[in-house]
């Protein structure tokens, strides 16, 4: 009799009993042994590379990826940056004008920054600081109030009884202030453009990188 048995970790994974009742090995026994082993080695190795879960449930399991916006629960306003805060309390821009700005509509800080190259008159330099200043008069406190808006929104979700009533009316105040604060900046484009000649605009594009041969040159 020849016993055969193979496992893996301590369990035993097959067993094969062939009774030769004392008679020499045969090749068709041979044969069978052969095939019974070649079985059982396939069956352990199956095993040992599967990763499923044990019955007990000890299985290997999948590791949920960090959220991008891991950290950001600690912000004192939760949906805008440091950056964004600073942004709104100083007036500027923050991207509000991009269709203004690249269609060609000048902006009062970038003037002033470009005065020289510009050629920029003495009317046009104080007229161009006035619409500086009126901007940031106008958009400062509308900057307050998304801030504010935002803040109660937080509220809302943070002491756990917002309403669907409630998120409605919050959402659709901060979209109004958002709009009012946009048309704001692209109001004070339009005026100092119309404050400016055709050559000086063109020559602010220029100057701003927008035209194909400047984008050209710095390549």
């Amino acid at each position: 009799m020849i016993t055969i048995m193979l496992g893996t970790a301590g369990s035993w994974q097959g067993l094969v009993t062939l009774e030769l009742a004392g008679e020499p090995m045969k090749p068709i026994f041979l044969l069978t042994l052969a095939v019974a082993f070649a079985a059982l080695v396939s069956r352990t190795g199956a095993a040992q590379d599967c990763n499923c879960s044990s019955s007990h449930g000890h299985g290997p399991t999948a590791v949920a990826a960090a959220s991008p916006y891991a950290g950001m629960q600690r912000r004192q306003v939760k949906a805008l940056s440091e950056q964004q805060i600073a942004d709104l309390r100083a007036g500027r821009g923050m991207g509000l004008s991009l269709p203004a700005e690249l269609n060609g509509y000048a902006g009062p800080a970038h003037v002033l920054e470009l005065a020289d190259a510009l050629r920029l008159s003495d009317y046009q330099r104080t007229r161009a600081k006035e619409l500086f200043e009126a901007m940031k008069a106008e958009t400062i406190p509308i900057g307050e109030r998304i801030l504010s808006e935002e803040r109660a929104l937080d509220r809302l979700f943070a002491e756990k009884h917002v309403t669907r009533a409630e998120l409605d009316a919050a959402a659709s105040s901060i979209a109004f202030t958002q709009g009012d604060l946009r048309a704001a900046h692209l109001h004070y484009h339009l005026a100092l453009t119309e404050l400016l000649t055709s050559e000086q605009i063109t020559r602010y594009v220029e100057l701003r990188g927008y035209t194909r041969r400047h984008h050209e040159h710095a390549q």
